[in-house]
């Protein structure tokens, strides 16, 4: 199973999401990803044995325990991309409020999950949702300008749970399926 862990953007922020993805569908060389499958990844675990589950289920719990954060409002705005703007592989929405709590419950995750031996993460934790991907330098230009002067806010939701998630590939891209659900206390 290939697997991580997200927050899971409502439904009503799917349309936001496309509406920014329009913004930048003149730049050739993005693929941009599915707005009704739009989240923060927490932590990506990759290929994982299903018989790992329960062990991992385990973990989750615990860690949104350690965590020990109530449910709260993300606000999504503001752009960038990975890993620079000279050289262009992700273009993402930031959080502009929630950042915080995504933050402790992220290095939680990264926590009871590397002492499970998962691989620790090998960048600094930035809450985002993949807007697209890009492929080529194409479009590369309109890109730096939309993230330099545009300073989108697309919407606020309530989160009260993380996910374990599996992404199956397909020739249409990746399929998300929700494994658990791990609620705030």
């Amino acid at each position: 199973m290939r697997l991580f862990v997200s927050v899971d953007l409502p439904d009503d922020l799917a349309d936001p999401v496309a509406d920014l993805q329009d913004e930048f569908a003149a730049a050739s060389g993005l693929d941009f990803t599915d707005p009704e499958q739009a989240h923060l990844t927490m932590k990506f675990l990759g290929e994982t044995d299903e018989d790992r589950l329960p062990a991992l289920e385990r973990a989750l719990s615990a860690a949104v325990d350690d965590a020990d954060v109530d449910p709260f409002t993300v606000r999504y705005g503001g752009l960038g991309v990975f890993p620079s703007l000279d050289y262009i592989s992700v273009v993402w929405l930031g959080v502009e409020a929630g950042g915080e709590e995504l933050t402790r419950l992220h290095e939680a995750i990264e926590d009871r999950t590397t002492a499970m031996g998962f691989d620790p993460e090998d960048h600094e934790f930035t809450p985002h949702v993949t807007l697209a991907r890009m492929n080529h330098a194409g479009g590369k230009e309109l890109v730096q300008d939309l993230v330099r002067e545009r300073e989108p806010t697309i919407g606020e939701a309530r989160v009260d749970e993380i996910r374990l998630t599996e992404s199956t590939l397909t020739d249409e891209g990746p399929l998300y399926s929700t494994v658990e659900s791990f609620p705030f206390e």
